[in-house]
């Protein structure tokens, strides 16, 4: 048939056999996902006189930005997200206290391979992780989408990306993620499909699979998928209502892909994003030294259970530098009890970690506010001027080996020597 996932997943939306790149189609996303923004798209809604909603069971909101309200505002904000919940009956409603909206979905069993998931965050190609299309959009669109069902989508072309190899100790998804940003650029993949295939999937957990896939956007993918096997059929099944809605969506053998490339894991190192660009980043060794005021260990991209173990390994039976602040926040309440449980928040706190309430935090500038000329390494998945704070302050990003090297340090550090 020659269709890649997307061209797959898209057709089958659209009611069609196929589709090709370019087309436009008439698309119905299975799950319509806003977060604090939420309370916009209502405004939208009472604008244009609608009083119905498509379906409600196809919405899903969780209030994960600046969580709990910190100004009246947000309150007020937060306050119409909830009126409208109870007024539509919609059942996938998460309060301040679930965590990240994307995380939240995936954990409770809303995101499966071949659904349609779109939602008011860049950030949703995540959920091609687990094999399924997302995408971000605006929230006049989501608005929209709620009321007539359906959303104008282009069909992408795809681009194939083959990984062999393994990392070396030290180095992560995080490091391949910000390899493949800086080498292809912040639009490499404008609006195109992004397909992970090869033999180092395999050995690849679903926490990983998330950061690639969170982070293909920042090089303008569209939509980005990590093809459906064993591992996500045993994270994703318990997960499910319903088991026999489980059905893979894969690519043709003989599907068309725009350009392919090879990557070989064992040569990457450990990589940093400096500022003010995720696309302008170098290997550790060349800004080792650079002093931080801050740490963050958080965000969609690494605020997961596998990345505070990561950090919590390294930090064990040692101190942060004192002049380091080390802000740790869980990406949802679910990972915030399994690390309470195992004894990883402890390991982080006696480091001399600050740990927040699950959420966005400082990746949404939620906390960790930064003053003229500090400097901050983040795991998030941005480092835009003013993002946490002053325009006159700093954020590098890393993976969260490399943050909690820094914290130790003091400085940007190379976490290859915890590994050795």
């Amino acid at each position: 048939m020659s269709q890649t996932i997307a061209e797959k997943i898209l057709a089958a939306k659209a009611g069609v056999d196929r589709v090709t790149p370019g087309q436009i189609v008439d698309a119905y996303p299975d799950l319509v996902m806003s977060h604090t923004a939420t309370w916009r798209s209502v405004s939208v809604m009472k604008k244009i006189g609608a009083k119905r909603l498509y379906d409600p069971n196809r919405l899903a909101i969780v209030l994960d930005h600046i969580s709990p309200a910190k100004t009246e505002k947000y309150a007020a904000d937060q306050q119409t997200s909830r009126n409208f919940a109870r007024e539509y009956g919609i059942e996938k409603f998460y309060d301040v206290d679930a965590g990240i909206a994307h995380l939240v979905l995936m954990e409770h069993g809303h995101v499966k391979p071949g659904d349609l998931i779109v939602g008011t965050d860049s950030h949703c190609t995540i959920y091609g992780a687990l094999g399924a299309l997302g995408s971000g959009i605006g929230y006049t669109e989501v608005a929209s989408v709620w009321v007539t069902g359906k959303l104008w989508m282009k069909v992408p072309t795809t681009i194939k990306l083959t990984l062999s190899g393994r990392f070396a100790g030290g180095v992560s998804a995080k490091d391949l993620m910000l390899y493949l940003i800086g080498t292809l650029g912040a639009d490499g993949c404008g609006y195109k499909s992004v397909e992970f295939y090869g033999s180092a999937l395999p050995q690849m957990s679903i926490s990983e699979r998330m950061t690639m896939a969170n982070l293909a956007m920042e090089m303008g993918s569209k939509c980005v998928f990590i093809p459906p096997d064993e591992k996500t059929r045993e994270w994703v099944l318990p997960r499910l209502k319903d088991s026999s809605s489980y059905k893979p969506v894969l690519a043709d053998p003989d599907a068309v892909y725009e350009q392919s490339i090879d990557i070989d894991l064992t040569k990457l190192t450990p990589m940093i994003a400096c500022p003010h660009q995720v696309e302008n980043t170098k290997p550790v060794d060349e800004v080792m030294g650079t002093r931080i005021d801050q740490a963050f260990l958080g965000s969609c991209a690494n605020g997961k259970y596998e990345d505070l173990v990561v950090a919590a390994d390294i930090l064990a039976g040692r101190k942060i530098d004192p002049r380091v602040r080390l802000i740790v926040t869980p990406g949802s309440k679910e990972i915030m009890l399994q690390a309470m449980r195992t004894g990883v928040l402890a390991t982080l706190i006696e480091s001399g970690a600050l740990v927040t309430n699950p959420g966005c935090g400082a990746c949404a500038g939620d906390g960790g506010t930064m003053a003229d000329g500090e400097v901050s390494l983040s795991t998030a998945n941005r480092n835009f001027v003013g993002r946490m704070g002053s325009n006159k302050s700093s954020i590098y990003l890393s993976s969260p080996a490399t943050l909690a090297a820094s914290a130790l340090k003091g400085a940007i550090a190379d976490p290859r020597e915890f590994y050795r």
